[in-house]
């Protein structure tokens, strides 16, 4: 069965071009291809009569029964991706709280001067109030959902650094099946909803996506689940199609699970990132304030003979 698939697989682009020019959907499609059968070929004419409908039959019964198992597997990847998701989550979120400072090095008695004084320079600059203002750019726009992505009125979605997910829920009382819908979508607009229906989308992305890995299925007969592959993989989405509010990139959090695909250098340079960010929040010294302090210490303890008593370190 494999290897029936990579034979025809060759011709998806093909397929996908030809079926841009159908938007009724795959019936469409199917009557323009078996009107090229009948007056190119001899599919109707040349055998006993009857011949086809059994071919066809069995055809479709075939492929019915590889899209089903298809289908199926989808989803149960989707399902275990999600598990796994999590799981890696909370094990990040072990780590993170035995995150250590870098090691510290020791500094010359010039550097350990220019140091305190930073020290002291931002003691006195941090005794006057500043106010921060929001970035004029940001006004207006949306946080990330849990997903860095949008919940929208009619459909809701999430990324990665390196794909989209998409769900679009049915506004229907029946279980879709996909002679019901009219899904179409290429590198830069999505067009999805039920045929007889306005669109729920009909828009342009703000960016452009892998046609050939991007994919959708029917989840419980009442949501289209789609899954779309940027191109661009180091670029967040502030929205996914043009129409849509913009969410702040800025306030997006990169997904935990992701720091175990860095390399050492890396992942060591976001976790001390993370501990910092960890240490303002809860009013305690970064990892570099921490080097600082501890230098100083040091120093004292190896110049006992000087007097630090009217020295005010943070």
């Amino acid at each position: 069965m494999s290897g029936d698939t990579n034979k025809t697989e060759q011709f998806d682009s093909l397929f996908l071009t030809i079926a841009q020019h159908h938007p009724e959907g795959a019936h469409q499609l199917l009557d323009t291809f078996v009107s090229f059968l009948g007056r190119k070929t001899d599919f109707f004419t040349g055998g006993s009569r009857g011949d086809w409908e059994k071919l066809v039959m069995n055809t479709f019964r075939r492929q019915e029964e590889i899209s089903c198992a298809q289908h199926e597997a989808e989803l149960k990847a989707k399902r275990e991706k999600e598990q796994a998701k999590k799981a890696k989550l909370v094990e990040q979120q072990q780590k993170e709280e035995s995150v250590k400072p870098a090691e510290i090095t020791e500094l010359t008695d010039v550097e350990a001067e220019r140091l305190q004084k930073e020290i002291d320079d931002k003691k006195s600059s941090a005794a006057e109030p500043v106010e921060e203002e929001e970035d004029e750019s940001e006004k207006g726009k949306l946080k990330p959902n849990s997903g860095n992505g949008c919940d929208l009125d009619k459909y809701k979605w999430t990324q990665t650094l390196q794909d989209i997910e998409l769900r679009v829920p049915l506004d229907i009382k029946f279980r879709a099946k996909q002679k019901d819908l009219s899904v179409n979508f290429t590198k830069k607009h999505l067009t999805c909803g039920v045929k007889g229906q306005p669109p729920i989308i009909d828009d342009d992305f703000p960016h452009e996506i892998k046609l050939e890995e991007s994919t959708w299925v029917i989840e419980d007969g009442k949501v289209l689940l789609f899954n779309f592959e940027k191109v661009n993989k180091m670029n967040w989405w502030s929205k996914l199609v043009n129409g849509d509010p913009e969410i702040s990139t800025k306030k997006i959090n990169p997904e935990p699970s992701k720091l175990s695909d860095l390399d050492g250098e890396t992942r060591g340079m976001v976790e001390k990132m993370m501990y910092d960010q960890r240490q303002k929040t809860m009013g305690l010294p970064t990892s570099d304030e921490q080097k600082k302090q501890d230098v100083i210490k040091k120093f004292m303890e190896q110049h006992p003979e000087m007097d630090f008593s009217k020295c005010k370190f943070n």
